[in-house]
């Protein structure tokens, strides 16, 4: 058996996916010493996944040497493994990054937030390693059955956390409706890859590519790739929350545990861009002329739908909820703006985006998970009223992190908007970066909303607000993250632009946007 396996898979097939293996090896790891744990001990579980993640970040981190160093010799890096279904290129390993910094802030939330929620439980951990594991495989993935696997064992993960709360009704209700829309729109999704599959005789992206080609030279308006393209957009959207496939994010949100809200939010949403990326820029990209104008459509709503809906919510995680589903549409605007060969502005646009909204976004949930406590859930604006009395350095942070998300100079949020502005114009979009502009300030209106609530009103209840070693740790994270990132922006734009392949010549990425 083993000779056997030798003929297909090498050693290097196996380096590639080492950051996949040793997260599932301290996954399955948890399960089995939470079973040994006595309760004072359960958050051992917490430690051993960071220190699974500081691992699997090492075995990164040697990829992203190993790549280096081959770079500088002149040498090809084989970043291709398990008979060409995994691809670890730059652009792998830059969300590779980004999954874990998401995973290991999530951790650091979740330590006193479940010890107060009575649900201090080693799968919630073993859960959160197996999703990351998942992410990874949607974002390397160049075969799409490796992609479908990854994004189920992703999604299956996400569905049992978003319900891990089981005493409250919320969370249950939120669990099921997240299930069931999400069951629908991977049928859907698969439904279109299988069509894809149909057409050209293989589950590879470049092969798919090559065969599209061939297809529209003397089918332009086939009915079925149009179908087949609707069904796989579709499904795709759905991952990413864009209106009008957006209706479990809402509620996903608000009856999660705080802190898999805040990991939703970034880690399972950069995925789900991860995947669209691959599959529009390696796969689809011949048929870009009809998807393009449907993305348009998609942008417009989903800026409409997430501002409009976010200026009424009072439920703190609600109006983030929709907010971030705004912010969707600012990306989307990135893949319209970027042609994938004289201007690439847009895509580097989305993958600043993706790096800063990972730290201001899970630094706003890292406040609201710090305001549960005894009988206060502390997701209401009301609950947040007048913090700035009870725990200023946390209604600061709180304040650095609602600029962030709104746009203002010099925060990190900053350049997330300006790549994607920049973008638009370069390629002559002005009227949707006009319109971008527009809710743009419209979303100023609702991040103040709550900054008046913590400055300007008075506290609803006297509880101080207290944060354990770990959350102050996250906060530091995310506060220094959001920060840094606005001030020293060249170091972060240099990563954006070598995962592209735009500085290194990576063979993959480079092809497409040059």
């Amino acid at each position: 058996m083993t000779t056997s396996l030798t003929q297909y898979f090498s050693s290097t097939d196996y380096l590639l996916a080492l950051p996949m293996l040793l997260l599932t090896l301290f996954a399955l790891g948890i399960l089995m010493i939470d079973l040994l744990l006595p309760k004072q001990w359960k958050q051992v579980n917490a430690y051993t996944a960071l220190v699974g993640i500081a691992f699997s970040a090492a075995a990164v981190g040697k990829l992203h040497w190993a790549y280096h160093v081959a770079q500088q010799k002149g040498l090809s890096f084989i970043d291709t493994g398990f008979m060409g279904t995994l691809l670890v290129d730059p652009f792998a390993l830059y969300f590779f990054y980004l999954f874990l910094a998401g995973a290991a802030i999530a951790v650091l939330m979740s330590m006193h937030y479940l010890e107060v929620e009575h649900e201090n439980h080693g799968e919630f951990y073993a859960l959160m390693l197996f999703s990351v594991v998942g992410m990874m495989c949607m974002a390397a993935g160049y075969d799409i059955v490796l992609i479908f696997i990854g994004l189920e064992l992703m999604a299956i993960s996400t569905y049992v956390l978003v319900g891990f709360l089981r005493r409250d009704k919320r969370s249950n209700e939120a669990a099921l409706k997240y299930l069931l829309l999400g069951a629908f729109s991977s049928g859907i999704f698969a439904y279109g890859l299988s069509l894809f599959y149909g057409l050209t005789g293989s589950t590879n992206l470049g092969q798919i590519a090559q065969g599209l080609q061939k297809i529209i030279a003397t089918r332009p308006n086939d009915p079925i790739i149009i179908f087949a393209l609707f069904a796989t957009t579709t499904g795709l959207l759905f991952k990413i929350a864009a209106v009008p496939f957006h209706q479990w994010a809402p509620d996903a949100y608000e009856g999660a545990p705080t802190s898999i809200t805040g990991f939703m939010s970034v880690a399972v949403k950069s995925a789900g861009w991860a995947m669209l990326l691959r599959i529009f820029l390696f796969g689809l990209y011949p048929l870009r002329s009809m998807y393009v104008p449907l993305l348009i459509f998609v942008a417009i709503a989903t800026m409409t739908g997430g501002n409009l809906a976010a200026m009424t919510q009072t439920n703190l995680k609600r109006l983030l909820a929709y907010s971030s589903i705004a912010h969707v549409g600012y990306m989307l605007l990135g893949l319209i703006a970027s042609d994938g060969q004289t201007n690439s502005t847009g895509i580097m646009a989305i993958l600043i985006y993706l790096l800063v909204y990972t730290f201001m976004n899970l630094g706003a949930f890292a406040v609201i998970t710090s305001l549960r406590r005894r009988n206060i859930i502390g997701d209401e604006i009301d609950d947040i009223a007048g913090l700035f009395f009870k725990a200023p350095t946390e209604a600061i942070l709180m304040l650095v992190f609602l600029l962030s998300l709104a746009g203002i100079p010099p925060l990190a949020g900053f350049w997330g908007k300006y790549f994607i502005f920049l973008s638009l114009i370069q390629t002559g979009h002005y009227a949707l970066a006009s319109v971008a502009v527009l809710y743009a300030v419209v979303g100023m209106y609702y991040y103040m909303r709550i900054a008046n609530a913590m400055l300007m009103r008075q506290p609803v209840e006297a509880e101080p607000v207290r944060t354990g070693p770990a959350m102050r740790l996250a906060l530091t994270i995310t506060a220094v993250g959001t920060v840094g990132i606005g001030l020293f922006p060249n170091f972060f734009i240099n990563a954006v632009n070598w995962s592209l392949g735009i500085t290194t010549g990576s063979q993959h990425m480079a092809t497409l946007l040059r």
